[in-house]
């Protein structure tokens, strides 16, 4: 098995993008996964380094890569350190984010007589499944989509309008709690100007209509963050009934990677 892991990538917004690659070397050209996190993620969250065995039995290469301006960095990939960088982050960073990776992985002739860059497919998990979705609708190197628990609508509860957007825009910055690290993130006003500047682009509705690939869907139906049944109008009620969309309801389980934890470092 050969494994290039957290060798930086060069991405358009000055931050460079922590990347993995992983293949068994056959000398055979292989399908290639792309793999996007979620929001407060990482490449290396949870049960994401324990899939890889999967998809190389499977015959298939592995990318997963951090979003250049998800807070983490080389030598503390997991607990969020700069979070200058994530507040700084916005949707159309990441996609790209996505985009440098698909073209770095298209032109670079290390690696063509193992990986097919006219086979690829994109997973993305969470918010990362909303900008899979996007960048497949966008871009006809992407052959397959998978989403896992993916959001679908990016347009979030605090872009709404009332009194937490006024005092967002009032503040400059809005914080939100992590969880696992306790550390109050900030997401700097530029996060809601740059939705609204992207609107169109950014809906995910949008995508999925323009899409005419296959797309499987699997979700949990435990899922509290991001509720199954908003798919029903949001991504699954879009699609005309003879497209290749393959839907798979994942009973008992949740958001976080369908149950997984960090756990372990």
């Amino acid at each position: 098995m050969k494994i290039l892991k957290n060798f930086p990538l060069k991405g358009k917004n000055k931050k460079s993008i922590s990347t993995d690659l992983y293949f068994n070397q056959t000398n055979k050209q292989k399908p290639l996964v792309i793999f996007c996190h979620g929001y407060k993620g990482y490449k290396d969250w949870g049960a994401f380094d324990l899939m890889v065995s999967n998809f190389l039995k499977a015959g298939l290469a592995l990318l997963k890569f951090n979003f250049s301006h998800n807070g983490c960095t080389p030598d503390q990939p997991i607990d969020f350190p700069d979070l200058d960088a994530f507040g700084n982050n916005n949707y159309t960073k990441e996609l790209d984010d996505l985009e440098s990776i698909i073209n770095w992985i298209c032109t670079t002739t290390k690696f063509k007589n193992e990986i097919d860059t006219n086979n690829i497919s994109l997973i993305g998990h969470s918010r990362g499944g909303a900008i899979a979705i996007i960048k497949a609708a966008e871009d006809s190197r992407i052959k397959k989509l998978v989403t896992w628990a993916a959001v679908c609508d990016l347009n979030r509860t605090m872009f709404h309008e009332g009194a937490e957007l006024d005092k967002w825009k009032e503040d400059g910055v809005l914080y939100i709690l992590n969880g696992r690290t306790k550390q109050k993130m900030p997401h700097y006003i530029q996060f809601y100007d740059n939705f609204i500047k992207n609107k169109k682009r950014l809906s995910v509705k949008n995508a999925v209509k323009k899409m005419m690939i296959p797309h499987l869907i699997v979700h949990g139906d435990k899922d509290l963050s991001v509720p199954f049944v908003m798919h029903k109008t949001s991504t699954i009620g879009i699609y005309p009934v003879n497209s290749l969309l393959f839907q798979n309801l994942i009973m008992s389980l949740a958001h976080l990677n369908h149950g997984q934890k960090q756990s372990f470092r």
